[in-house]
């Protein structure tokens, strides 16, 4: 059961961040800026691919790379569950605090205002910490290589993006940027 729930839950958060996406071009805003800056970005979907796949396949016993667990444990699973939930929490309530600012990717033309309240006072980059909390999740959901490599990786990745986006802001924001960080962390 946990392993459907936790397929369930990359359906909640793919459709959560496309509703977005979709709602603000409705509205005239371009929010999909994924991999105009590096092209080398083309490399994650393919993999994110392979991984929402591997969840699947683990939910309904479609083949799999790999179907050695580390352990198997059906209160830890269920852990994992709820800790996917609290990622896409974290990721509708950062979606609700940036408003119009919204964006997949860095912005350079139209990047909107720098947004410091809701989720955004506890944390300058809670959508990742919402990412990293459910791949978590789902790591607990199928303790195998292929979801903690995906981990590992993503973790990699998201700091990388936090780097950039943290440069472009210094740059956009200035003094109101730096402020904003010796206020806030920069995750937790």
């Amino acid at each position: 059961m946990p392993q459907y729930l936790a397929a369930l839950m990359v359906v909640l958060l793919l459709g959560t961040v496309v509703s977005r996406v979709l709602l603000m071009r409705r509205t005239g805003t371009q929010a999909m800026h994924f991999g105009k800056l590096d092209k080398t970005d083309f490399l994650i979907p393919p993999a994110a691919l392979f991984y929402f796949y591997t969840v699947f396949a683990a939910a309904f016993g479609w083949p799999l790379a790999n179907r050695q667990r580390f352990f198997h444990s059906t209160i830890v699973a269920w852990f994992g569950v709820a800790l996917c939930l609290v990622g896409i929490l974290i990721l509708v309530l950062s979606l609700v605090s940036f408003g119009n600012s919204f964006r997949v990717g860095i912005d350079v033309d139209q990047p909107g205002r720098l947004v410091t309240t809701g989720v955004f006072a506890v944390s300058r980059n809670p959508i990742y910490v919402g990412f990293f909390v459910f791949l978590l999740g789902q790591l607990l959901v199928s303790p195998d290589w292929v979801p903690l490599i995906y981990l590992i990786a993503a973790t990699a990745l998201f700091h990388r993006q936090v780097l950039r986006e943290e440069e472009f802001m210094r740059q956009r924001y200035g003094e109101e940027f730096s402020e904003y960080c010796h206020r806030v962390r920069r995750y937790v």
